[in-house]
């Protein structure tokens, strides 16, 4: 039997610390100042939310592949059935459910059927979306999606043994893309408001394919993509104190693989989550 040490501790300090932080700085929004979400305040938010996914991607890059942290029959956990990965995603999220992460709205955890309650004093979200929005998860197709489309696009083959840090990475990451994904529950919440005659005949008509039309802006969609694989080219660039030994072309991971993150799944991913949410808009 493999014996386990994670060195998840000081990790999960900090990903509860930015935890509190965003819920203070929604606190400073005054309850009665009306919507805490307008279209400029989430397109500012999902930018950001690049910078972290990109981050993401560069600290999973610097492990290998390490199969054993996926394979259930490595591990051996006495009491847990499952891969190394599932064991700390699952473990984590408890934790973090209980320090109240999952009371933030815009969070979604990928086994949600494990969470406790939380057993710290919650902060009281403003009531935004619809409440329809709580059954919105498709943290299943993201999780499918991770391990057998993008992680071979960003691990180069091999093993290191570190399979608790590739975990931890792996978790970070997952976080990451899930948390921009269903943003576009926000999103879609947003612009609804703005313009609900434009949505209202579609969505009483249960029109999909007409929402997924209203929803994309093909423009838009292509100047995400090139700033994320222009932001993956910077942030990942390896630099040196000699300016002359500096090479453009060498990256901690491949940046069109940030593109094509958001190509093929983030960006669809994202209307999906909408279209489902505005289905559900006028229940």
């Amino acid at each position: 039997m493999m014996m386990i040490r994670f060195p998840l501790v000081v990790g999960l300090v900090l990903m509860i610390c930015a935890m509190r932080c965003r819920m203070a700085k929604a606190a400073e929004q005054s309850p009665d100042s009306g919507n805490v979400y307008t279209l400029a305040s989430v397109r500012e938010d999902l930018v950001r939310q690049e910078d972290t996914i990109i981050y993401g991607l560069i600290e999973r890059a610097k492990f290998p592949s390490n199969p054993h942290t996926y394979d259930e029959e490595y591990a051996q956990i006495q009491g847990f059935c499952g891969s190394l990965v599932e064991f700390v995603v699952k473990n984590t999220e408890a934790i973090q459910a209980k320090a109240g992460r999952y009371k933030n709205p815009e969070e979604n955890a990928f086994f949600p059927e494990n969470l406790p309650p939380s057993i710290v004093p919650s902060y009281s979200f403003k009531q935004f979306l619809h409440p329809g929005a709580a059954s919105i998860n498709i943290n299943k197709s993201i999780w499918k999606m991770y391990f057998q489309e993008l992680l071979p696009l960003v691990a180069t083959s091999g093993d290191d043994g570190n399979y608790a840090q590739t975990a931890a990475n792996d978790l970070s990451l997952l976080q990451a893309i899930s948390r921009r994904i269903h943003y576009g529950k926000f999103v879609a919440e947003v612009k609804f408001r703005d313009a609900p005659q434009d949505y209202e005949p579609l969505i009483r008509a249960k029109d999909k394919e007409g929402l997924m039309k209203l929803l994309t802006f093909t423009n838009v969609e292509e100047t995400v993509r090139k700033r994320v694989e222009k932001k993956a080219a910077v942030f990942g660039q390896e630099v040196s104190l000699d300016n002359e030994d500096d090479d453009e072309e060498n990256h901690k991971f491949d940046p069109s693989v940030a593109s094509s993150l958001y190509k093929n799944w983030v960006i669809p991913f994202t209307k999906e989550v909408q279209v489902e949410y505005l289905l559900r808009r006028l229940d």
